[in-house]
């Protein structure tokens, strides 16, 4: 038994659901911020809160809202956690330049807010920021790391940049043990479909089903650095078990192209993407950042993390993942 006590916000979300499996493996006490619009038993962790032998006796859930803070407050100082990962937020680049009040406040303010009511705890908590890729916007070099200039071109990579900054002022002047992946995409099954790689798997899987014709998208040519979500979250759990609290650039360090994922999602179900995908340039973004790729060396040297599914194998995994619940 661990015996140790974890705080997340975002629970419901991709990293915060497979965060909490790993950390109920682990034997932690599972604590997660719900907001009044979410419904745990509709999400991704809905098979947690659907076991008896889990809810309220090693997952424990609390309603609760970032722009409420004496309530946030009080939750916090009765649990004393061990750990506190913070997921929560507006996680959509695209979606910030449309909401870009919004994804300040909910990405910045919020980290700034959990950093306040964690410094006046007497028990020390260690604080896990996830930040992201974003934050560099188009970068100069071919590979970016821990020493890489911020250089956001979003509100959303703005946002992330004030977060992760207001982290390391935080470990530096209240010697908080606080941190921040910089996290380069990483996907799963459960991914929503505003996620391009979750588009492309999903349509490959109907059009396999007879269930729609073509797939509209807009930069083929676009590369990300695409990993596997399970991955980085073993990845986060490992900085708050690192004796020196750091940030850390969490990637794969290998490029693929849009073009190269929808290769892959229809290939395995034997189609000619040619056939179905359709450029649409009213999807294009306003600020696309350019082939970000992530150098994961300091990660590998000093927590012994790496991504290990390849961005193929995700693909399928996705498309498989996506045929099956067609039936």
């Amino acid at each position: 038994m661990s015996g140790k006590t974890a705080f997340i916000t975002g629970i419901t979300g991709q990293d915060g659901s497979y965060l909490t499996e790993l950390l109920l493996e682990k034997d932690y006490a599972v604590h997660g911020l719900v907001t009044p619009l979410e419904s745990p038993a509709n999400s991704n962790i809905r098979h947690l809160v659907a076991n008896p032998a889990i809810l309220g006796k090693r997952l424990f859930l609390h309603a609760g809202a970032f722009e409420e803070v004496t309530p946030l407050r009080s939750i916090i100082n009765r649990i004393k956690p061990d750990e506190f990962y913070h997921f929560a937020g507006q996680s959509s680049p695209r979606l910030s330049f449309d909401l870009p009040e919004v994804t300040v406040d909910s990405v910045g303010k919020s980290t700034l807010r959990l950093l306040e009511i964690l410094r006046d705890l007497e028990h020390p908590t260690r604080f896990f920021n996830a930040s992201s890729s974003e934050v560099f916007g188009t970068p100069a070099g071919p590979s970016q790391d821990e020493q890489t200039p911020v250089n956001p071109t979003t509100p959303y990579g703005a946002a992330k940049a004030f977060s992760q900054q207001i982290t390391r002022i935080y470990r530096a002047a209240h010697k908080l043990p606080a941190c921040s992946a910089i996290l380069y995409n990483h996907e799963s099954p459960r991914r929503t479909e505003s996620f391009v790689t979750m588009k492309i798997a999903r349509a490959a899987a109907r059009i396999k089903k007879g269930l729609q014709t073509e797939l509209r998208l807009g930069d083929l040519d676009s590369k990300r650095d695409w990993g596997w979500a399970p991955d980085y979250v073993r990845g986060m759990w490992l900085m708050l078990q690192a004796p020196q609290a750091d940030d850390f650039v969490l990637a794969t360090g290998h490029l693929h192209s849009v073009e190269d994922l929808i290769a892959a999602a229809f290939g395995c179900v034997d189609l000619n993407w040619k056939n179905h995908v359709r450029h649409d340039p009213a999807l294009l973004t306003a600020a696309e950042p350019i082939a970000p790729c992530g150098n994961p060396a300091k990660a590998a040297r000093l927590l012994g993390w790496k991504n290990t599914v390849s961005a193929p194998e995700m693909m399928e995994r996705l498309v498989r993942s996506e045929y099956d619940k067609l039936g």
